[in-house]
């Protein structure tokens, strides 16, 4: 992860959106239990989740698209969902009909005019990265390139909070770049910004502040660095003719993976491992070993449901 410089976090540090003691059920079923939350300006907040936890639940609350049962919900000091929080808020969400009859500049135009102070027609371009493709068609255009254009539409009224669920679907490795530029871009302008994704190294590279829920409730949250901290874990990576379940029973390893031609070991304790590994399979081959990812926190934490 980038982190921010502090004169930066100083200068757009702002609690723009909260959300305090949040609960919502559907037909007696908990989606949200008692979730609070504050997000920033020039801060990038990650909702991490797996599918059904509850994520889809608080982007529509925050956008002012569902009411919550009970608690606190404010954007920008007003009721989400108002004239006044729209005029300041854009969101990118998985569901989205375009009509197929408009060129890429007609409905950025378009969504442009639905705001007071709209953002420069060639800077929502050139974020999005539709320079070449400003006359197409959206029926014509791959599920990357809609994705490009529906980012476009979501900063037109230049939002001061922006949410962004599951941006990068689709997109090829140089679109995805190009996006992660963007939000960086935003971000530093003084944008705060909402993201749910399940890429993990998207959230690793641009996330300030990550919550992880799981069923509804808030079980961590931190930085990326935090997250990774919290768990002991360290991975032990190598190539091996030996079946990757004879591994297992070596001192103080958690798990054993195999991933393409590697087995990948996960323990708590590095030198115990790896002392008993080289001495038992003295011939392994390409050993690498590595502190705990992004990925490896949220699966742990997740199965743990350890809340923080």
């Amino acid at each position: 992860m980038q982190p921010h410089s502090n004169q930066q976090q100083n200068i757009h540090s702002s609690v723009i959106a909260s959300a305090y003691g949040l609960t919502k059920s559907f037909a007696g079923k908990k989606a949200l239990d008692n979730i609070d939350l504050e997000i920033k300006s020039g801060q990038v907040f990650a909702i991490l989740g797996a599918n059904g936890a509850g994520k889809t639940t608080l982007i529509n609350i925050l956008l002012g698209r569902l009411d919550a049962d009970s608690g606190e919900v404010s954007v920008f000091g007003v009721k989400a969902g108002s004239l006044q929080a729209k005029r300041q808020a854009g969101a990118m969400l998985q569901v989205a009909n375009l009509p197929e009859t408009l060129k890429i500049k007609e409905h950025i135009q378009l969504f442009q005019s639905y705001y007071p102070h709209p953002m420069d027609y060639q800077q929502v371009i050139h974020y999005a990265g539709l320079q070449d493709m400003q006359n197409r068609y959206s029926k014509k255009l791959s599920g990357g390139e809609k994705q490009r254009l529906l980012f476009a539409l979501s900063i037109c009224g230049n939002p001061k909070l922006l949410f962004l669920d599951e941006p990068s679907v689709g997109m090829d490795v140089e679109a995805r770049q190009g996006l992660w530029q963007a939000i960086r871009d935003l971000r530093s302008a003084g944008t705060g910004i909402v993201l749910t994704t399940h890429y993990l190294e998207e959230a690793d590279n641009l996330a300030d502040d990550i919550v992880l829920i799981k069923q509804g409730t808030i079980i961590k949250r931190g930085s990326s660095e935090q997250l990774k901290a919290s768990i002991s874990h360290t991975t032990i990576r190598f190539i091996s003719n030996e079946k990757p379940e004879v591994f297992q029973p070596l001192p103080s390893v958690v798990s054993v993976q195999p991933s393409g031609k590697f087995i990948q070991l996960h323990t708590d304790n590095v030198n115990q491992t790896l002392t008993a590994l080289l001495t038992t399979y003295p011939n392994l081959q390409d050993l690498t070993v590595s502190s705990a990812g992004l990925e490896q926190a949220f699966l742990q934490l997740n199965n743990s449901g350890e809340e923080a």
